[in-house]
């Protein structure tokens, strides 16, 4: 059996292969794979753009599944925001940076105990023949007033996570993948595979 993980990111994919390798005796990046598609990511949800991405991705290849997802930061004082908007919080054609400043600007007056956070990703698996399989991850943490870090990408910097006592931007990549979001995610992914072998 064949995955197609529709992105390139190589920690990414690392981390994919890693937990779901028993699973698919190959597993592939869509430049691996040498897909070039880009897919408009226009749902109001995680769940609607994942799944929109895994069935496009797999309508262009010859995979037997397809592995997508979508992932955003949702802050309790901004009812959610900026959520799947996420990546273009500051506008289309920013960057982390500006998305970063504009979100320590809308938050600056709110209250420390306020700043509740999470990070959400939902993966999806589009298989042939078979029917979807979908999981939600989370991780819950602090939005901070100012960066700290240079690890990282996204809201990384300004997301403290209390149980480490650092943002996700202070961590090495082994500390937050081990508690991350997508991790969580994914291996809601592998626990919905082992079950179907049983």
């Amino acid at each position: 059996m064949r995955l197609l993980i529709a992105s390139n990111n190589k920690h990414k994919v690392r981390e994919i292969k890693e937990i779901l390798s028993k699973y698919y005796t190959d597993i592939m990046s869509l430049k691996d794979a040498g897909i070039d598609i880009d897919v408009v990511e226009d749902g109001t949800t995680f769940m609607e753009n994942a799944l929109k991405k895994a069935h496009e991705v797999l309508q262009a290849s010859n995979f037997d599944a397809v592995l997508a997802d979508d992932s955003g930061l949702m802050v309790d004082a901004l009812d959610g925001a900026p959520g799947v908007y996420s990546a273009r919080f500051a506008g289309e054609g920013h960057d982390d940076d500006a998305n970063n400043a504009k979100l320590i600007e809308v938050m600056k007056d709110v209250d420390d105990d306020k700043r509740t956070c999470r990070f959400v990703t939902v993966a999806v698996i589009a298989r042939k023949g078979k029917k979807d399989i979908t999981a939600t991850g989370y991780v819950e943490g602090k939005l901070l007033r100012e960066k700290r870090g240079e690890n990282g990408f996204g809201y990384d910097p300004l997301f403290y996570y209390e149980p480490f006592g650092k943002t996700f931007a202070e961590m090495n990549e082994q500390e937050k993948n081990s508690v991350s979001h997508r991790k969580n995610a994914l291996e809601g992914v592998r626990k919905a595979l082992e079950e179907e072998e049983k």
